[in-house]
C-alpha cells in the first residue's frame, strides 16, 4: 500500500466533497476526466497525488478553484472569503 501524504488526504477529501456536490459518481467523474474509477478512488483516499494537468481538469469539470481543493473552502461563498480577508487585514495591518 502506498504511503499517504497529509496534503493528498486533505485534497482528496475536498475533491470528494466537490464531486458529490456536483452530483457525480466516481465512475461518471472518471469518465469526464478520462481516468479510471480506481484512480479517482485512490485520489479521494489520498494514496496518489495529482499532476497539475489533472488538478486543472478537475477544477474545470467540478467548476471549483484550485484554492478550494487545496485549502478546503468548499462551503464558503466568495462573500465569506472576502469577509475573512477583511478581518485578517484589520488585525494585521500596522496602524
Amino acid at each position: 500500500m502506498q504511503q499517504k501524504k497529509e496534503l493528498n488526504i486533505q485534497m482528496g477529501s475536498c475533491i470528494r466533497k466537490a464531486r458529490l456536490q456536483a452530483g457525480l459518481t466516481q465512475e461518471a467523474f472518471a469518465e469526464l476526466l478520462h481516468l479510471g474509477p480506481k484512480h479517482i478512488s485512490a485520489m479521494e483516499r489520498g494514496t496518489v497525488g495529482l499532476s497539475m494537468e489533472t488538478l486543472q481538469n478537475i477544477c474545470q469539470v467540478l467548476h471549483v478553484s484550485a484554492d478550494t481543493l487545496l485549502f478546503g473552502d468548499i462551503e464558503k461563498s466568495p462573500a465569506d472569503a472576502l469577509s475573512g480577508l477583511g478581518g485578517f487585514l484589520l488585525k494585521n495591518l500596522p496602524r
